[in-house]
């Protein structure tokens, strides 16, 4: 969907044109292409209407392409002036102030400039990170909640109706282990003997809890009762951790609207009438004393269990209940961010939804690809300050908020990706982060000249003519499109591209084009309009990936 302006115009004039040259009649506009061509000589804006018309009218793309160029009104579509070239491509030049226009609707929309209605309020739940309450946040965990929370960011501005969602696993094994960790812990508080579990945490941040608790209850759970005392302890470090959690993700500028207790499944009775209706259905079956899903009806490789033949439930068990319960508060698509080991999740997951009377395509699986962290060229592995595995806090503390955001939001999330620390601390235009930045830097610097100068800005552009002029205003102009683009695919990397070559461009425009002027007061009051216009779009932008935009660097 376009949410361009000049673009809108522009597929309105051809659709119009069409049905003049009795082309056709129910023609959808958002058929038409329209491309801002690479070659300044190829025009501003670029069709390819005429080829794709080709098979549907039986001629010659040209020929269409010269009865379009004759019927279409330039007049209403700012056009100054229409070529052909190749096969039948349409070139059109715009009107000056067609694309100097935009200036006066970025000053106006401030912040909200980029915002469209695309998305048309259609309501999403994206669930990301979902890390067990167990200890400290690692690098795949950043990962997923850089580009989670950028995702949400660049759908809600699109016009999407998004709800960030947080499932927290504390309902099982692992928690349970923490559970026995902790009550150890509290144990060797007292100077009394103690005996962690097998697959228990031994962690400082445990010790660190045990010794808070101590402190707060006294020896109340010495001598207490066993299912009370992993009732409490299961309570408390689960409170402790999760609050830990919630604090490095602030930190991280993530936020969840919902926080999902597993616990609460059971408590609210959601599991059993889950399968319930799997059961009424007849989508399960007993063998070998299991209780099966016949998730293969839905084009799963095998069924799955849901209750082993001990009684107890599968992981897939509650996460089908999860699921369903999601899709029964209302939401109409789910998006689930997993790690690189859950592609097999995706088939039995959809297979379950569609079991329980939802579509398959309402729920949407992405899969966040490895990361491996590159230091002088060798990989890391390790935190220099703990010894173990990299974590939010050592990204942070060694490379800061920014830089760690930006990285992990510039390269398609579902591919392998080596992240350079040493390239992500250098203070050169090499560091991507660093260059879009210094652009804003500079954007605030010039403004600030000016006002020292006494120079305003203006309201009117029409000096404005400069061929870098001209692409940083095409490119200033596609940021509605950009968004809306980068929101439908999830793709948070458009936008890091996006930011890139409006950085390239303005620094091209600084370098070319002389904005402070005493000797020209009327020019440079036009150029610091947009100056100002590119800075808010660069502001806007690095926001959707949860970048800061400093004024002076």
């Amino acid at each position: 969907m376009a949410v361009n302006k000049i673009e809108i115009a522009l597929k309105e004039a051809l659709k119009k044109a069409m049905i003049k040259c009795n082309f056709v009649e129910d023609y959808e506009i958002d058929q038409i292409t329209i491309e801002i061509p690479k070659e300044k000589s190829h025009g501003d804006y670029s069709t390819n209407i005429a080829m794709q018309l080709t098979r549907l009218l039986r001629k010659n793309p040209r020929m269409i392409a010269e009865e379009l160029i004759e019927a279409i009104d330039k007049k209403e579509a700012n056009i100054d002036s229409i070529e052909i070239a190749g096969p039948g491509f349409i070139n059109m030049f715009m009107k000056k102030d067609a694309l100097t226009s935009i200036i006066k609707e970025v000053l106006e929309e401030k912040d909200d400039y980029g915002k469209s209605d695309a998305g048309k309020g259609i309501k999403y739940n994206v669930e990301f990170v979902s890390a067990n309450p167990t200890g400290d946040l690692h690098l795949g965990h950043a990962k997923g909640a850089a580009v989670g929370d950028s995702i949400c960011r660049i759908m809600s501005a699109a016009g999407y109706d998004v709800t960030r969602e947080y499932y927290i696993n504390d309902a099982g094994n692992q928690i349970y282990n923490l559970a026995l960790s902790l009550y150890a812990r509290y144990r060797e508080a007292f100077g009394l003997d103690f005996e962690l579990p097998e697959d228990g945490y031994h962690g400082q941040d445990i010790k660190d809890i045990a010794v808070k608790i101590k402190e707060e209850i006294g020896d109340k759970y010495l001598n207490a009762d066993h299912d009370e005392m992993i009732a409490f302890f299961r309570k408390e470090g689960t409170k402790f951790e999760l609050q830990k959690i919630k604090d490095i993700l602030a930190e991280f500028r993530v936020k969840f609207d919902v926080w999902f207790s597993e616990t609460s499944l059971y408590e609210e009775n959601k599991v059993v009438p889950t399968i319930e209706k799997l059961k009424e259905k007849g989508f399960t079956y007993e063998q070998d004393g299991a209780l099966w899903f016949k998730s293969t009806e839905f084009g799963d490789d095998k069924d799955r269990v849901l209750i082993k033949s001990d009684g107890s439930y599968t992981y897939l068990t509650p996460d089908i209940a999860y699921h369903l319960n999601k899709l029964d508060r209302g939401y109409e698509y789910l998006v689930d961010l997993l790690g690189a080991d859950h592609h097999g999740y995706i088939n039995r997951m959809k297979a379950a939804i569609q079991a329980l009377g939802y579509n398959s395509d309402q729920l949407n699986i992405d899969i966040l690809q490895m990361v491996r962290m590159m230091e002088n060229g060798e990989v890391v592995k390790m935190s220099k300050r703990t010894g173990n595995a990299i974590t939010i806090k050592d990204l942070i503390d060694d490379i800061g908020v920014d830089a760690t955001r930006y990285f992990f939001a510039a390269k398609a999330a579902n591919t392998p990706y080596d992240f350079d620390l040493t390239l992500a601390k250098s203070k050169s235009n090499d560091n991507p982060v660093y260059y879009a930045q210094y652009a804003h830097a500079r954007m605030c610097s010039i403004l600030r000249q000016a006002k020292e100068n006494d120079i305003t800005i203006a309201d009117h552009f029409e000096l404005l003519v400069n061929d870098k002029e001209m692409a940083l205003l095409k490119h200033i102009n596609e940021f509605r499109n950009e968004i809306a683009d980068s929101a439908k695919s999830r793709s948070p990397h458009k936008i890091a591209n996006y930011i890139q070559r409006l950085a390239q461009l303005f620094h091209s425009f600084y370098n070319d084009c002389y904005v402070i002027d005493k000797e020209n007061v009327e020019l440079s009051m036009q150029r610091l309009a947009l100056v100002e216009a590119t800075r808010i779009t660069l502001k806007n932008a690095l926001n959707l990936i949860g970048v800061e935009a400093p004024e002076k660097m």
